[in-house]
């Protein structure tokens, strides 16, 4: 909680600052002889013979975290919102009658109306509630919208893949901040804790969880948009085919798994398109074409015979 400004005061004063993964440290965590001292001697001895063995924690700037701020205040709207709507419904239900319209957006006091009149007193401020809840959250939304045009341009790439909005390709800039940061788009997923765990030992090789590691809000928006994609609304794409058939072979629980490895996949696809900044082609494989048709060339202002192509992204995992 306190770290990420803390850091940024001892880097000011000319400190080198390494902050350990708390969750890799469990030589501290575990220990049975804990304190402030002998955790802080610990830290010490671990930096002094390898840093890496912290695991080291790179904080987002104090901007972006101001920026995220906004879509944490939004989710936080938007998560009491949710429970305000169920807590109605659930009010109604136990008199055996029900709210009118199923629709969260436009939840109003009027849609206590026809309820016995003890329950209609009592649900009105509720609704109440929610339709100033609904009226702040549009206004998040419009302060996000504008956030993302004026400072972050690079929102519209992700943008390009259906079932990606402003919230999740935003959320994803700032959270990952520097597109450079990584090796290839392959790590990301394993950085979102979207990566299955291993635990193999000889012969042993345990199906495993995800991994679940680093932020939460942005692994489950990734899933939202998995879901997304997937769902009956969901635009024709490679992606979309490679999930479909994966869930299709997946047993039991084979739509649920196909969702995750859908999500990492996104999230690949998403850093792949942020740092190459190419144009988004759901379906790598063209349409059928005669053979005489297969080179298309076109005029371009460098003159005759140039070929005018677009680079396809390919969606890896």
């Amino acid at each position: 909680m306190h770290s990420p400004w803390v850091s940024r005061v001892l880097n000011e004063l000319g400190h080198e600052v390494i902050v350990a993964h708390a969750r890799n440290v469990r030589l501290i965590g575990e220990s049975r002889r804990k304190d402030d001292r002998l955790d802080a001697q610990t830290l010490a001895r671990l930096a002094r013979v390898d840093p890496q063995l912290l695991c080291p924690v790179k904080h987002r700037s104090a901007k972006a975290q101001a920026d995220l701020t906004v879509i944490r205040a939004r989710a936080g709207r938007v998560r009491a919102r949710t429970a305000l709507v169920n807590t109605a419904r659930g009010l109604a239900k136990s008199y055996g009658e029900r709210l009118r319209g199923g629709n969260v957006h436009n939840m109003n006091p009027e849609k206590a109306e026809g309820l016995s009149p003890e329950l209609q007193r009592a649900l009105e401020p509720l609704l109440a509630g929610i339709e100033s809840l609904s009226e702040r959250i549009r206004e998040y939304n419009e302060g996000i919208e504008q956030l993302a045009q004026e400072r972050y341009p690079q929102v519209a790439l992700l943008k390009q893949v259906k079932g990606v909005g402003t919230p999740i390709a935003l959320t994803f800039l700032l959270t990952l901040e520097d597109a450079h940061r990584f090796r290839k788009s392959r790590d990301v997923g394993c950085y979102l804790g979207l990566q299955p765990e291993r635990r193999n030992s000889g012969q042993s090789e345990p199906q495993m969880h995800i991994s679940k590691e680093l932020d939460r809000y942005l692994r489950t928006l990734l899933v939202q948009g998995a879901r997304h994609i997937l769902g009956p609304f969901g635009a024709d794409s490679d992606l979309r085919r490679w999930g479909l058939k994966l869930a299709e072979r997946g047993g039991r629980n084979g739509k649920k798994r196909a969702i995750i490895a859908t999500a990492r996949k996104l999230a690949v696809l998403l850093h792949h398109l942020w740092v190459s900044g190419e144009v988004y082609e759901p379906l790598a494989q063209p349409p059928a074409m005669s053979v005489g048709d297969r080179r298309i060339k076109t005029k371009t202002s460098l003159g005759k015979g140039n070929v005018k192509t677009k680079r396809r992204v390919p969606v890896t995992a």
